[in-house]
């Protein structure tokens, strides 16, 4: 009876992490796949040397730069020593066949960049997302598809950051803690990654009015949603209700993201609820959003700086009137400024913003762009200038929220609307 042995290849993969930090990991061959391959070899501490006549520029700079050791020449028996790891990835067979006979005799594992069933090792398809890596490879050497295995990480660590995948229910009980959310503009496309993740996570989450509604229906069936819009009345009142909520909802162990329009911290009251949760002892951290005053001009094809334009950008909340005793506004000092204003909760006081910008110096033919609803389906913009401010307003019946801004950035994104005017050339 004869048998017959089984190739290596049939055999599965066995799946494993190796610890390199610190340990020497060879690379022979400085062409793309070693290009693509020595950063995450760096990232997980290895002293990586390449060996190679030529290596591309990003090699050679991370070379100049110590984070790699180049030896600019072919390959010979000896580099291996000391090896830990090899990735074998010339554009010649035979060289890489000659140094996969070398780590197999001196059992040092081998990556073999242009033949799997040759090689010991396979270097799967890498994804990471919050302090987990996801690798995936072919369960034999006839099973790899570099192309197929970069789709499933990539539609893994997707949904992982996402929300739509999580260990949620898996996590430790009774370690509650506090997530500042910036929700974006208003398109719920615009909520950044972590956003989304600490939204799916939460057990509770706190929606302001401008927030991405449309993100709440994709949460898991079991989240609590407190609407803010629902609490007690009066702008102080409702803030103290606010920080009650989420402050008790931690000490009892929920995880609470508290989730907002724009950014938590401009114009967001969101260092108040910081404020509220150290206070208590709560952990509080923040995931950013995109700021409205500088995403809904750029959604609507306003630029708030320009070269030649523009060297100065002011933000500045319109919630309360020139004059008012608790306004914090230097109007007139704005008004002498040359750049960029970009008002905020503006509209309605938008008339005596624009008097006292006008009384202050600023031309009445200055260009303004007010864009309503930025970054949603019922966005609009209404071209104006700050002498008809108050008037197209009114006539165009624009209603909050909008963002105005004042500026000739605005003449650069219309030209065609206020006529071009000519641009000093700046560095």
């Amino acid at each position: 009876m004869t048998t017959q042995a089984r190739p290596p290849g049939d055999f599965p993969t066995y799946p494993v992490g190796l610890r390199l930090a610190g340990r020497k990991v060879l690379v022979v061959g400085g062409g793309n796949v070693a290009q693509r391959r020595v950063p995450t070899l760096i990232a997980a501490g290895a002293k990586v040397v390449v060996v190679s006549p030529e290596v591309t520029p990003a090699i050679e700079g991370l070379a100049r730069s110590g984070e790699v050791t180049w030896v600019e020449r072919r390959f010979e028996d000896g580099d291996l020593a000391e090896a830990w790891y090899v990735m074998a990835a010339t554009d010649d067979a035979s060289v890489n066949a000659r140094v996969g006979g070398l780590a197999e005799g001196q059992r040092v594992f081998c990556v073999r960049a242009d033949d799997a069933d040759a090689a010991t090792a396979f270097t799967p398809a890498v994804g990471r997302h919050a302090g987990d890596t996801v690798a995936v490879v072919g369960s034999t050497a006839a099973a790899r598809d570099p192309r197929r295995h970069a789709s499933l990480r990539d539609e893994i660590v997707t949904a992982l950051r996402e929300g739509t995948l999580s260990a949620r229910h898996h996590r430790d009980e009774g370690r509650g803690g506090v997530v500042l959310v910036g929700g974006g503009p208003g398109d719920p496309e615009l909520i950044s990654i972590a956003g989304r993740k600490a939204l799916m996570e939460a057990d509770l989450v706190v929606a302001d009015r401008l927030a991405p509604r449309e993100l709440l229906a994709e949460l898991p069936a079991d989240t609590e949603i407190v609407d803010v819009a629902k609490l007690p009345r009066g702008r102080s009142a409702q803030q103290d209700e606010i920080n009650r909520v989420i402050v008790e909802a931690a000490l009892a162990g929920k995880r609470v993201a508290r989730f907002k329009g724009g950014d938590n911290f401009v114009f967001g009251r969101g260092f108040e609820e910081v404020l509220a949760c150290r206070e208590a002892g709560v952990p509080v951290t923040v995931v950013p959003g995109i700021s409205s005053p500088l995403a809904v001009p750029a959604v609507a094809g306003i630029p708030v700086t320009h070269r030649g334009v523009a060297h100065e950008l002011t933000i500045v909340s319109g919630h309360l009137p020139p004059g008012h005793p608790e306004s914090l506004v230097q109007w007139g000092a704005l008004a002498m400024l040359r750049g960029t204003i970009v008002l905020m909760m503006a509209v309605e006081n938008a008339p005596l913003i624009a008097e006292v910008l006008l009384r202050g110096g600023r031309e009445a033919q200055t260009p303004v762009g007010i864009v309503s609803d930025g970054t949603m389906p019922t966005e609009r913009t209404v071209l104006t200038t700050l002498g008809d401010l108050a008037t197209d307003i009114e006539d165009q019946a624009v209603a909050p929220p909008a963002v105005i801004v004042v500026g000739d950035v605005v003449r650069v994104a219309h030209p065609e609307h206020y006529g071009s005017a000519a641009a000093t050339e700046d560095g």
